[in-house]
């Protein structure tokens, strides 16, 4: 995987990541979502690196990232945490700007990356999300029975590692739809490694902790106080998964965030960098 790209592992404030990064020309960075680490991109990257310097970091709390012990409010794991990452880490890198890619938790970093660093990041894409305060404002019978996971994992008092980790191959679906046929077979090894680790799995946990808790509150001072996305944006979403299919559509539900917002479904699956990486690229090639 990632012919060309150099691995590293950089730090960055309180935590270490483990990134890849290749390529040359601006600098795009891919941030991957639940429970993927970077190396999802592995169809993606190597394309986009023919144009760009590409940038695939370990979210905090996730794969060989570092993973901080989290306070009561799961701060360590706010995406402006996460964000400030990003930041740090194309600093770190000589970036002072770039784009950012999002998908699923990643696309929640990617967006609070646009809103806290809009002097860095130069275009924002957002793949399978949509604001945490948005969801949950929504939160039907269906969302809360498709996505009855946010809240499971979001419990302390009976925390969801204990289940996660007493079978993680199983609850991850590791041999069947997240197979090695599905996500190739270096790809697959690594997400085995980290679901396999009870500390990642805590880490993963602790993301949809801070979710609903810290990050719900900074999106609703972001909103009372009129904030919004400065750089142009694409918004995408998998056409076989629910979003379009829970809410309608998406771009509306972003326009208040960003005005400039487009996008358009994409046939895939959920996991789009794995199961749709062709149409992906050309995609992220025509925007950026």
């Amino acid at each position: 995987m990632f012919e060309g790209f150099t691995l590293d592992r950089i730090q960055v404030g309180d935590v270490t990541l483990r990134v890849r990064y290749g390529g040359s020309g601006p600098a795009v960075v891919l941030l991957h979502g639940h429970p993927r680490t970077h190396t999802t991109w592995y169809q993606v990257a190597p394309e986009l690196a023919r144009d760009y310097t590409v940038v695939c970091p370990d979210l905090r709390g996730y794969g060989q990232s570092g993973k901080p012990a989290a306070d009561d409010e799961h701060t360590q794991y706010s995406k402006a945490a996460m964000a400030a990452d990003v930041a740090g880490l194309m600093t770190a890198l000589g970036h002072e700007t770039y784009s950012v890619v999002g998908h699923d938790r990643g696309a929640l970093v990617a967006f609070r990356s646009a809103m806290d660093h809009p002097d860095r990041v130069s275009k924002l894409v957002v793949m399978d999300g949509l604001p945490v305060v948005e969801h949950l404002e929504r939160c039907s019978a269906r969302f809360a029975t498709e996505w009855w996971h946010w809240f499971f994992f979001a419990q302390t008092a009976k925390p969801a590692e204990r289940v996660i980790c007493a079978d993680p191959e199983t609850w991850y679906n590791a041999w069947t739809v997240n197979s090695p046929d599905q996500l190739g077979p270096e790809n697959h090894a690594d997400f085995l490694a980290a679901i396999r680790d009870p500390a990642t799995v805590h880490g993963m946990v602790e993301d949809y902790r801070a979710g609903l808790g810290i990050d719900r509150r900074t999106e609703e001072e972001d909103r009372a106080a009129g904030r919004q996305i400065d750089c142009p944006m694409l918004m995408l979403w998998s056409t076989k998964d629910d979003l379009e299919q829970l809410y309608g559509d998406p771009l509306a539900i972003w326009r208040p965030w960003c005005p400039q917002v487009i996008g358009h479904g994409i046939d895939s699956t959920h996991h789009v960098a794995e199961q749709a990486p062709g149409a992906l690229v050309d995609t992220l090639r025509g925007f950026l």
